[in-house]
């Protein structure tokens, strides 16, 4: 059996190239909307799975920067960046009056991230896309009598190389990923051969396959 590791497979990733690891990286409904104009109206949006990275550069208890990367499987060439320090982080502090601090900001962007899905009739994460380069994340919490704006996160377009080397490490991925499992299972094909071929029969009989296990090989 030809051996994949899922941690060769991570260290592909392109988001790691410049020294940052991943901290967080799960899919989150978003309520995505499209803006006209930065005081225009918001268009209805609709309800998306999108894919949520947030990477750490330095030591987590005092970061360097911090950068959250937005992707989605229905659209590849979707992919959007909002990267901060220290002082970036200072101006939104200031900005939206927070009284967190940058070394536990990637923890309450996971907190936040969980309770999204977790609790996704009270804690909503509403994407807005003002114009092609810009969007804001919005982080709103439900309290049944009204809709408080916890955090804002300001994205931008990632450039279109960025965009290329992450498609293509999603493909590379994806292709090392059914490799492993088509190994796998041809080594529980070749095992079930060996110890009962009978239940071989069976299993290709109930998958509706006329190879074993669907491997495309007639049974020898």
């Amino acid at each position: 059996m030809q051996t994949f590791e899922y941690t060769s497979i991570e260290d592909m990733d392109p988001s790691v190239a410049d020294g940052f690891r991943i901290v967080y990286d799960r899919e989150v409904p978003f309520e995505l909307r499209v803006q006209d104009g930065a005081d225009g109206p918001q268009h209805v949006g609709t309800l998306e799975a999108i894919k949520v990275k947030v990477l750490v550069l330095g030591d987590g208890a005092l970061p360097q920067g911090v950068r959250v990367e937005l992707s989605s499987e229905a659209d590849l060439f979707f992919h959007y960046m909002h990267v901060v320090d220290e002082g970036a982080f200072a101006a939104m502090q200031e900005q939206q009056r927070l009284t967190l601090d940058f070394a536990d900001y990637p923890a309450v962007l996971i907190r936040m991230l969980n309770q999204c899905i977790r609790e996704p009739h009270s804690h909503l994460a509403v994407y807005v896309m003002q114009h092609e380069l810009d969007a804001r994340l919005d982080f709103i919490q439900n309290m049944e009598y009204k809709f408080i704006e916890l955090l804002s996160l300001h994205f931008t377009r990632s450039p279109e190389d960025v965009v290329q080397h992450q498609i293509t490490y999603r493909y590379n991925a994806m292709k090392s990923r059914l490799a492993l499992m088509q190994a796998r299972l041809q080594d529980v094909n070749n095992l079930v051969k060996l110890k009962n071929p009978s239940l071989l029969l069976q299993l290709q009989k109930t998958s509706g396959f006329g190879s074993p296990l669907g491997s495309g090989s007639p049974l020898r």
